[in-house]
């Protein structure tokens, strides 16, 4: 059949397109013929160039592919396993098994900028933790092999010793690409937090710097871990660290912790019944230069100036005016110094920024002991507590804010945001990834009835949700997920081959691969129009075909064999009813019966209104 509808693409979405389209936008001069002239670009820096030889620079060994392979488009696919899932039809949670770096590649067009936070707690690279190997030809196969898709056994992840000559190179290698895909789906107040220990520190900070950019770093948290040391090392090391960078920073990057009614209690009082209600006292006084008088007590005409090397924070006239109103009074006994009341009713937020310093939010053993009750002891090792990650969602998510984590491990991130949205009556959502990871057979995990990893982060969130659902029957909260699996693309690549038998020849008239269903082929083109997989989806019966409608009209897809021009007809109907701002249509290139009744469809949908018709 001749191409009458353009086809879609099978692959992710092109990044390096995308950035080319993006600087021709900003500078049309420097393209001749579609291509970049360097020379041109140089110009138009001007002095934001820098070509020495000899200037400040991160580098390693493979750096440039790493790079190219965080641009280069995946030819994967989701693929939805309901029957693994919670709630499938009313979730907005989601969890993919599969490479991260894949997936990250399959979710830019869907999420770009719509993620609020990102906490991951990647390989420490201590030596014995896995570091990924990515395969620059055919990632989608080399991921099939490890997970042991292909021949049923799949190859172990290998581990990093310190012995390798490449020890630190093949764990920048795997970083930097999945956080330079990551930054692309963080909202512009979106914030990332990086779990990592002393050995790689100094080089995640150095990627991260280049990555997200060295202004954008919001700071480093510390956290205490343990109680002891036990002997390693010269200092045996109790701590993680958080590295915490945004999109963009601003004030609206963290949102703090919810002040405690212990802290308010603490905090504010109000020993001379004030009618402004519970004050605390602050200094009148700062280190910048600033108005410079002699506050005087008017009840006892003692003077007051700042003390050395400081300043007042108010005009004269201000502070007269405060005096009056009550708002600045000379200690609480009225004969001290001059200080200011702040009321806490007039907080401009009833949070407070986290500080740098955590030993109060949970700790390693506390991660081990919750996933020793929830599933069994000893099945996952050094899981993160959930309480660690609620009290980082608890600084910088609200409402429906959406939460990544593409290192998942045991599953603990949804967990604290189940945990969350009870406790503040939010609906943030989830977004996890996880490798399937297959386990040691002399593992507790694999003893426990667990081949892989992604299996025991399904398991915990199962059983977590139902535990909430049976201690809060009233809870109307989201507590389900939707597991999506990667795999290679639903669509069949055509293979020229002059030896193909006429049976190959009618197979490759459908270029849908025959082990695939129509719920495969359905979420690709969500993937490939940058849909939310989440979105809700009806079926239509127009003219006895089945048509998918997503998002109340925004696309309508027919996957259905003999598609005659009815099926036009009733979906322009199904346009009139629906009304969308714009509606989008996807056929199976091989469903029409020949070029004229496809040709025709075409003709019925632009009349129509409908411009966008693509096939597969």
């Amino acid at each position: 059949m001749k191409k009458v509808i353009p086809e879609m693409d099978s692959k992710s979405m092109d990044i390096v397109a995308d950035n080319i389209s993006k600087l021709k936008a900003l500078f049309p001069e420097v393209f001749t013929e579609g291509k970049v002239d360097f020379d041109a670009l140089k110009t138009v820096l001007g002095e934001y160039i820098d070509d020495h030889e000899e200037r400040y620079s991160f580098t390693w060994n493979g750096k440039t592919k790493a790079r190219m392979l965080a641009q280069t488009p995946s030819a994967g696919t989701l693929r939805p396993c309901k029957e693994e899932s919670v709630d499938w039809d009313s979730t907005q949670n989601l969890f993919i098994e599969g490479d991260n770096l894949e997936v990250l590649k399959l979710l830019q067009k869907s999420y770009h900028k719509k993620v609020k936070m990102i906490y991951i707690d990647p390989p420490y690279n201590t030596g014995k933790d896995f570091v990924y190997k990515d395969n620059f030809k055919d990632n989608i196969k080399n991921y099939k092999e490890i997970t042991g898709q292909v021949d049923g056994e799949g190859r172990n992840l290998s581990s990093n010793p310190e012995t390798s000559g490449r020890y630190h190179t093949d764990w920048l290698n795997m970083m930097y690409p999945r956080l330079k895909l990551a930054r692309n789906l963080l909202k512009d107040d979106g914030v990332i937090f990086i779990s990592i220990d002393e050995v790689e520190v100094s080089n995640l900070i150095n990627i991260c710097d280049e990555i997200f950019g060295e202004e954008n770093r919001l700071g480093t948290i510390v956290w205490k871990k343990k109680t002891n040391g036990n002997n390693m090392g010269y200092i045996p090391p109790v701590h993680d660290y958080f590295l915490v960078y945004s999109r963009i920073a601003s004030d609206n990057c963290l949102l703090g912790f919810p002040l405690s009614d212990e802290f308010i209690e603490k905090t504010y009082s109000n020993s001379d019944d004030d009618p402004k209600g519970p004050w605390t006292t602050s200094d009148l006084s700062a280190n910048h230069v600033g108005p410079y008088f002699e506050i005087i007590n008017p009840e006892t005409g003692e003077g007051f100036l700042p003390p050395q090397g400081r300043y007042w924070v108010f005009s004269e006239e201000e502070v007269k005016k405060r005096i009056s109103e009550g708002r600045i009074i000379f200690g609480k006994s009225g004969n001290g110094r001059p200080i200011q009341k702040k009321f806490l009713k007039e907080r401009s937020s009833m949070r407070k920024k986290a500080e740098s310093w955590w030993d109060s939010h949970g700790m390693n053993e506390d991660g081990s002991s919750e996933i020793a009750k929830i599933i069994a002891p000893k099945v996952f090792s050094h899981p993160k507590p959930s309480v660690t990650i609620k009290h980082i969602s608890n600084i910088c998510t609200q409402n429906d804010d959406l939460v990544l984590d593409f290192f998942s491990g045991s599953g603990s991130t949804a967990h604290s945001i189940f945990d969350l949205n009870i406790e503040d009556g939010g609906s943030r959502k989830f977004i996890l990834i996880q490798l399937p990871e297959i386990t040691d057979e002399k593992s507790e995990a694999f003893k426990s009835g667990y081949r892989t990893i992604a299996e025991i982060g399904k398991e915990r969130i199962r059983r977590v949700s139902g535990k909430i659902k049976e201690e809060n029957p009233d809870y109307q909260g989201d507590l389900g997920f939707k597991v999506f699996k990667l795999d290679s693309t639903n669509i069949k690549p055509w293979e020229l081959d002059f030896d193909l038998t006429e049976q190959d020849l009618e197979d490759q008239v459908s270029n849908i691969k025959p082990d695939r269903k129509e719920d495969d082929v359905l979420y690709e083109v969500l993937l490939k129009y940058g849909l939310d997989l989440t979105l809700p989806i009806t079926e239509h019966s127009v003219a006895g075909h089945k048509v998918f409608d997503i998002g109340m009209g925004a696309l309508m897809i027919c996957l259905s064999d003999d598609i005659t021009t009815e099926v036009a007809e009733g979906i322009a109907k199904l346009k009139d009813e629906l009304n969308p701002e714009i509606m989008r249509v996807v056929f199976k290139d091989a469903g029409f019966a020949d070029d004229v009744v496809k040709t025709n469809a075409v003709q019925i949908l632009k009349q129509a209104s409908i411009e966008d018709v693509r096939s597969l």
